[in-house]
């Protein structure tokens, strides 16, 4: 069985966890394509390498040459180097780099430079081959391009074993484009899927998914296994083990994924399933998986009569967020009602009103009040399709709290339940629907 695995940034951050790192690599035949983050947080108040490559990006544009902050990318790789007595010419490469930097003028080629060079230390560290990126990872209008597959699968299939930088590949022009921040776990993924691997590792610095977020509840309970679909409900909700995006190359192939700790390997962590395989071996369904949310969102109330009757209602109002590029989370509705929950950061600077006033011309709404500060939690679990009474103990859980319920939201699949509450409330209601279904566990 092929295995590929993903380290993450602070499994890479210094060459005393990138030594861990080759020697997990090295521990397991079967692990043999390696994709790499740039260099994470040493230590609380670090810097992480490619927030350091974004500084030297705007240094770049506003003085026309590299500054302090690519001199801290230097000599974090320097020192790597040098703790892992290495013979690679550092220095030459990151001259060279800082020619390529200032040649292209590309934030995005620019913050790649993380992971490139975490990747040729890597495959020197390992004595194996390195494949960049740029070459067999395709972006075609900014989305990822399906031909990546072939390209990769092709660079793989004389090399036993391989070390692959994360996070980015190239334009049809050959200039370079990023994922979104933490899309290594999506370049994992998509070599994963090239591979035909049996399992996607995915290594990073916790022991898998944990029921809910361990800042509010401290040791919840850990999720041994979950499904492609919930982990794509608390992704998104804000349970940030894994990129929200990462599941879909694997998942198209039926490809686990393993979450494992690289600084306690002898963890189990968490196996991703595809989700018929995860309900057909389940023995006893949790009524509840996980828990996740995010505060500071803002929903836009409309209420009209005979709205259901009007035809085109609801593509006037997405035509307002079209022109605005505004994209919202979810729109709870009724006969009557609709509600547009959105990211408050997207209103900001003046344009919650704009979009106010278009939607009051283009539908003429009876009513329309807006509500901010509004936290919503994901309650996420295929057995509560299967257990009678979960809509009752969740409601009760949080009404015994004192938690007023600003909004109801259930997905047609019922593998999630998400309420709106006040900002103030997330951490109180986070902690009573935890005690409520994970109590006797």
């Amino acid at each position: 069985m092929i295995k590929v695995c993903k380290f993450g940034g602070t499994s890479m951050a210094d060459g005393i966890n990138m030594r861990r790192v080759a020697d997990i690599v090295n521990g397991d035949p079967q692990r043999r394509y390696i994709v790499v983050s740039a260099p994470g947080k040493r230590f609380g108040g670090d810097a992480k390498i490619t927030d350091l490559l974004y500084e030297t990006h705007r240094e770049l544009l506003a003085t026309g040459m590299l500054g302090a902050a690519y001199e801290k990318v230097c000599a974090r790789f320097c020192r790597i180097v040098d703790e892992l007595h290495l013979s690679l010419d550092i220095g030459a490469l990151l001259k060279e780099t800082a020619a390529e930097i200032v040649r292209e003028h590309s934030e995005d080629f620019t913050a790649s430079r993380g992971e490139y060079l975490a990747g040729k230390i890597m495959a020197e560290l390992l004595g194996v081959p390195f494949i960049d990126a740029k070459d067999v990872i395709r972006f075609d209008g900014g989305q990822f391009d399906l031909a990546s597959y072939g390209l990769v699968r092709e660079a793989l299939k004389d090399k036993k074993r391989a070390v692959i930088a994360g996070f980015y590949g190239a334009d049809a022009n050959g200039r370079v484009r990023t994922f979104s921040r933490g899309g290594s776990d999506v370049s994992g993924a998509i070599v994963a899927r090239a591979a035909g691997a049996g399992v996607y590792e995915n290594w990073t610095d916790v022991s898998g998914f944990l029921a809910c977020d361990p800042h509010i509840v401290p040791s919840p309970a850990g999720i041994g296994e979950l499904s492609y679909k919930e982990l794509r409900e608390l992704s998104y909700m804000g349970a940030n083990v894994l990129h929200s995006e990462s599941i879909f190359p694997v998942r198209e192939a039926d490809i686990p994924i393993h979450i494992l700790n690289t600084f306690r390997p002898q963890d189990a962590g968490t196996m991703i399933l595809p989700t018929a395989k995860y309900l057909a071996r389940a023995k006893k369904l949790r009524t509840v998986t996980g828990i996740a949310g995010k505060k500071n969102f803002t929903v836009i109330y409309i209420e009209k009569s005979l709205m259901n009757a009007e035809i085109g209602f609801t593509y006037k109002i997405m035509e307002v967020l079209l022109r605005h590029n505004i994209s919202f989370e979810h729109l709870p509705s009724g006969i009557d009602t609709m509600s547009l929950v959105i990211d408050s950061e997207q209103l900001a600077g003046g344009i919650l009103e704009e979009v106010e006033e278009d939607i009051g011309r283009a539908v003429k709404p009876d009513r329309m009040t807006v509500s901010s500060d509004i936290a919503l939690i994901a309650v996420v679990g295929h057995g509560m399709t299967r257990s009678v009474g979960t809509s009752a103990r969740l409601f009760s859980a949080i009404a015994n709290a004192g938690v007023n319920v600003r909004m109801i939201d259930q997905g047609s699949s019922e593998l999630n339940i998400i309420v709106g509450v006040d900002n103030c409330n997330y951490e109180r209601t986070v902690r009573a629907v935890y005690e409520e279904f994970f109590k006797e566990q």
